[in-house]
């Protein structure tokens, strides 16, 4: 067989002249993106801004310290909080005047502090400079780093206005940040390292989770190419994860409906065909014979044109049928709803079978209820009607019997058609009201096109009735539908009754 359909013919319908990505690419390009985002901000707070983050971090211990100092200077030994804290960030402490003078120290910098070469030199050089600095800033503290000359690390100054026993004091503290450049540049040999491991983990797993993502999706697209080339029994596989899982079961359902829809069209062409090409044939072949042999004869003549008119009829019904399934199915036949009673309706299609009662033996019996008005769409109604006890007539069995029930409920009435006749399989059963569906067994010669059951259904369901079918082999089906809104009929409506039609 030629294939009818390709991934690159469906490429080509999606948009065609260009080359879509594929899932497995799209989905390791997203996560090495991922990975390169992840990394760049690793690199970028980690390579530049280290140093930067290190000193800021100093500069908040210095000034919790003196924020210590100052809520607990009226409360506890000044010289042993100010040695404590000293030794606890390595600094040098000064408390002094507003001019200057110091009043207490510690010092855990040693020599290479300036504020102790300061206080040794009695000259406050620093001292001053920071005092002036701050006096002069209008704010509460200054800070400031200096590299220091002799051993080439930063020194950070702080400075700031406190209050001891209600007396306006200075709080100098400076203290040294290590150096960090063997630390960082461990880190940053660390981090050349980690990238080229992470990017390769992320190559890795980014191929294997694009790959086992996309294995499910790309099984189901082999599979919907097997079903467009015509095979209808493939199986859509959803292993992998819920959505195609979902999307896997959705798919085995369009294509039994698919194939349904299929197998249907089949039987309909070959019904169809047959339903055709017999009554044309008769027509033909009942043509000729007037032409040739009954001419002449005014008795054969007219027996033969009344079998040309009679398959004229069966033809036209067979039509009729299709399009009003046609309509049914497209739903582009509206309702017309109105009151009227079920059990002249009943009695009114019954009366239609009178012919068959007479001259074939038929006995059709109807057990009605009290009168009962329904609201629906009264000639679908009697359509309906007419198709399910036509449909009885035909396979009702050689005592060629067909019962109507009516059996009213709270609101509604239930129909009952019911023929002794030899039933329905259990494998077939869920056939019955399907689209152009026909037994082999009932005889050409019945009145009907084998669609008329298909229309019950249509009919039922644009009123949202419910319907069913019950059936044993050997002993008959009985096909039922209820009419969900329905009232009394007033005492001066009454019933038609047929006797012809009527036992009880």
């Amino acid at each position: 067989m030629k294939k009818l359909f390709n991934r690159e013919n469906a490429d080509n319908r999606i948009n065609p002249g260009k080359k879509q990505k594929s899932l497995v690419t799209y989905i390791w390009i997203c996560f090495m993106l991922f990975t390169i985002i992840i990394l760049f901000l690793l690199w970028f707070f980690q390579y530049f801004f280290i140093e930067m983050y290190y000193q800021s971090m100093k500069v908040r211990d210095l000034k919790s310290c003196a924020k210590q100092i100052s809520e607990s200077a009226d409360t506890y030994d000044l010289d042993s909080l100010i040695n404590s804290l000293a030794f606890q960030h390595s600094a040098t402490i000064l408390v002094t005047d507003t001019l200057g003078n110091v009043e207490h120290n510690a010092n855990y910098l040693g020599r290479f502090s300036y504020f102790n070469a300061d206080v040794e030199k009695k000259f406050g050089q620093y001292i001053y400079k920071f005092r002036n600095k701050l006096l002069n800033s209008g704010k509460n503290s200054v800070s400031e780093i200096y590299k220091n000359k002799e051993t080439g690390s930063k020194e950070l100054f702080y400075a700031t206005q406190i209050e001891i026993n209600n007396s306006p004091k200075l709080l100098f503290l400076e203290s040294s940040i290590d150096p960090v450049d063997s630390t960082t540049r461990i880190i940053k040999e660390q981090l050349i390292f980690i990238t080229f491991i992470l990017f390769e983990l992320a190559f890795i797993i980014a191929l294997f989770i694009s790959k086992k993502i996309a294995k499910p999706i790309v099984k189901i697209t082999e599979s919907a190419e097997k079903f467009a080339e015509g095979n209808y029994d493939v199986k859509f596989d959803g292993k992998g994860y819920e959505e195609v899982q979902e999307l896997s079961s959705v798919l085995n359902h369009a294509g039994q409906e698919v194939k349904k829809v299929t197998d249907l069209r089949r039987d309909l062409i070959a019904n169809v065909s047959h339903d055709l090409r017999t009554p044309l044939t008769m027509i033909k072949a009942y043509a000729e014979m007037i032409r040739d042999l009954s001419g002449d004869n005014p008795e054969k003549r007219a027996e033969h044109i009344q079998v040309i008119i009679d398959e004229s009829d069966r033809l036209a019904l067979l039509v009729n049928d299709i399009l009003e399934l046609s309509k049914l199915e497209s739903s582009n036949s509206e309702l017309d709803i109105s009151e009227f009673s079920i059990t002249e309706k009943i009695q009114k299609v019954l009366s239609r079978y009178q012919i068959l009662i007479e001259r074939d033996g038929y006995i059709i019996k109807y057990y009605k209820d009290k009168d009962i008005i329904c609201f629906a769409d009264e000639s679908k109604i009697e359509q309906v009607l007419y198709n399910l006890i036509n449909n009885a007539v035909n396979y009702c069995g050689d005592d060629k019997t067909v019962i109507i029930r009516q059996i009213n409920k709270n609101n509604s009435v239930r129909i009952e058609v019911i023929d002794h006749g030899e039933g329905i399989s259990k494998e077939l059963m869920p056939l019955v009201f399907d689209r152009y569906y026909r037994d082999k067994k009932v005889a050409r010669d019945k009145v009907g096109t084998g669609i008329g059951l298909s229309i019950v259904k249509g009919i039922l369901n644009s009123h949202e009735f419910p319907f069913g079918v019950s059936s044993e082999e050997g002993k008959g089906s009985m096909f039922w539908f209820e009419m969900t809104n329905t009232k009394p009929a007033d005492d001066g409506l009454s019933a038609f009754k047929d006797k012809s039609t009527e036992k009880n």
